[in-house]
C-alpha cells in the first residue's frame, strides 16, 4: 500500500553530512522508489543558512520534495521549538497541504519536541515513527551521555547527576527537561533504535519496552573497493574516516600512532575529515600532533561520500577510536561494504557493530597503548587480516531497511489517548 511519509531531519546532508541526515535522507529516496509519495524536511540554522523574511521554508537544489525549515531560534536544553509564531503556523501549513499518513521523525534538534504533538493536533490519524539515533533526549551534554569534566562515559541519566555536570543548572530545570520531553514522546507512536545498546539505554530512561524495537541502518549497495597490493605482504595501512572532533578519538589514535613511530613499525594511516566548528585549542592541539607524527600520517582533508570507495581502496584497515557511547557509526558500515576490517572501541553501537576477532578487533576507550599493540599486530600479521576481511559482511541494503520501517508503519498501533509510553522520572542520586 503506497503511503505519504514525512520524513524529518535535523539537517540535511548536502549541509552537513552527518551520518543521521544521509540515512534520513537515504531512506527517503529509498521509500520513493518503493512506491511511495515521500517529502524530506531538514531543520536547519544560521550555521548553514540565513533566514529568508516572510517564510520559515527554503529549497535546496532543485528539488521539490525536498525543503528546509529555518530554525535559529531553538531552546537547545529543552530542545523546543520556541517560534511559535513563525515557525510553527508554517509547519501547520506545511502537515496540512502534504497531508501525510505517516511522520517518520530522525531527531528533535531544531524541528523540537513539540511537533509530535502538533502533528497529532492537526492529522490525528497520522502515525509517527522516530528513530533514536543518539542521546540528546537522555543527555543534555550533546547527547554524548559523558561528564563534562572528566569525560566518564554515563550509562544513565537524573536530574542530581546531571546537576554535578551543569552546577548553574538546578536540579529542578533537569527533573522538568525529563517531564517535558517524556510528554511530547507520549505522541510517538513507534520507537525504533539502531542499536540494542541505545534501546536499552531509553528503555531505562523510561521508553517502553513493547514500543521500541532495533532496526539496524542500512546503506545503498556499492562495488566493494578492490585490495591495494600489500608491501612485503604487510596489511599496514590504516585509514580513519568521519569528523573529527574530542570525542572521535583523534587524540588517541594520533598518540597511538607517536608510539609506534617510536617503535620503528613501518605503517601509514591515512586521515579523511575535517575539524568543523571545533575549539581553537582542540584544533592546536591536534595540529601540533598532526605535525609531530607526519612521517606516517597523511591528512588528506574532507572528503566527499562519492569518494569513499576509492579512498578505501588505498587502505586495509579502518580505525575509529571513539570514546563516547557511538550508536551506529556510518564508518563502520561502509568499511564493511568494502570489506575492511574495523578496527574500534568495544563498547556501545561499535562493540555490537563489529564482532571481536571475527570481522575486526576492539580496542579499549581512550587507551593509546592498547590501540597501537593492536594496530602493530594487525601490520605484523597478514593472516589476521585475511581471515577477518573474509568474514566481514556488508551492511543491509538501505531498501531492505526501508522494507523493515514500512511493515512497521503498516502494522505498529497508534497509542491510545491513555498510555504515555514513557515511564514517570523520578530523582536518584
Amino acid at each position: 500500500m503506497s503511503e505519504r511519509i514525512l520524513v524529518v531531519a535535523h539537517n540535511h546532508p548536502d549541509l552537513h553530512p552527518g551520518g543521521t541526515e544521509i540515512f534520513a535522507h537515504d531512506l527517503f529516496k529509498a521509500y520513493q522508489r518503493a512506491g511511495n509519495k515521500a517529502m524530506f524536511l531538514g531543520a536547519v540554522n544560521r550555521l548553514h543558512r540565513d533566514a529568508h523574511p516572510g517564510t520559515s521554508f527554503q529549497t535546496i537544489g532543485t528539488a521539490s520534495d525536498e525543503v528546509l525549515l529555518w530554525s535559529g531560534h531553538f531552546d537547545r536544553f529543552s530542545m523546543s521549538q520556541i517560534d511559535l509564531y513563525g515557525v510553527v503556523p508554517d509547519l501547520t501549513a506545511l502537515l496540512q497541504d502534504f497531508r501525510p499518513d505517516v511522520v517518520h521523525l530522525h531527531h528533535l534538534l531544531l524541528i523540537g519536541a513539540e511537533f509530535p504533538a502538533l502533528v497529532k493536533r492537526i492529522l490525528p490519524k497520522c502515525r509517527i515513527v522516530m528513530t533514536l539515533h543518539d542521546y540528546y533526549s537522555i543527555c543534555a551534554h550533546d547527547g554524548l551521555m559523558a561528564q563534562t569534566g572528566s569525560g566518564q562515559r554515563c550509562m544513565s541519566s537524573s536530574p542530581d547527576a546531571c546537576h554535578r555536570c551543569f552546577p548553574d543548572i538546578p536540579v529542578d530545570r533537569f527533573l522538568l527537561r525529563e517531564h517535558h520531553l517524556k510528554t511530547h514522546f507520549a505522541y510517538v507512536d513507534k520507537f525504533v533504535a539502531p542499536s540494542r545498546f541505545l534501546m536499552e539505554r531509553y528503555i531505562k530512561w523510561g521508553i517502553d519496552p513493547a514500543k521500541i524495537e532495533v532496526i539496524q541502518n542500512g546503506r545503498p549497495l556499492a562495488t566493494p573497493a578492490p585490495f591495494r597490493t600489500p608491501h612485503e605482504g604487510r596489511r599496514s595501512s590504516f585509514g580513519y574516516f568521519g569528523n573529527i572532533n574530542p570525542w572521535k578519538g583523534m587524540k588517541v589514535l594520533l598518540d597511538a600512532s607517536r608510539r609506534l613511530i617510536g617503535s620503528g613499525l613501518d605503517f601509514e594511516l591515512r586521515v579523511h575529515g575535517a575539524a568543523l566548528y571545533q575549539s581553537d585549542a582542540f584544533t592546536a592541539e591536534i595540529d601540533q600532533m598532526f605535525a609531530e607524527t607526519d612521517s606516517h600520517v597523511l591528512r588528506m582533508g574532507a572528503y566527499e561520500r562519492e569518494d569513499v570507495g576509492r579512498l578505501m581502496a588505498a587502505v586495509d584497515w579502518v580505525v575509529m577510536p571513539s570514546i563516547w557511547w557511538e550508536n551506529a557509526p556510518l564508518v563502520i558500515q561502509e568499511a564493511q561494504m568494502h570489506r575492511r576490517p574495523v578496527i574500534t572501541s568495544g563498547i556501545g553501537g561499535m562493540g555490537e557493530a563489529v564482532r571481536d576477532g571475527v570481522d575486526g578487533l576492539h580496542v579499549l576507550p581512550g587507551d593509546a597503548a592498547d590501540l597501537a599493540g593492536v594496530m602493530r599486530r594487525c601490520a605484523e600479521d597478514p593472516g589476521l587480516w585475511r581471515r577477518l576481511s573474509a568474514a566481514t559482511a556488508p551492511p543491509p541494503s538501505i531498501d531492505a531497511v526501508a522494507g523493515r520501517y514500512l511493515n512497521l508503519m503498516n502494522t505498529g498501533s497508534t497509542l491510545s489517548s491513555t498510555s504515555t509510553g514513557v515511564a514517570p522520572s523520578t530523582v536518584a542520586a
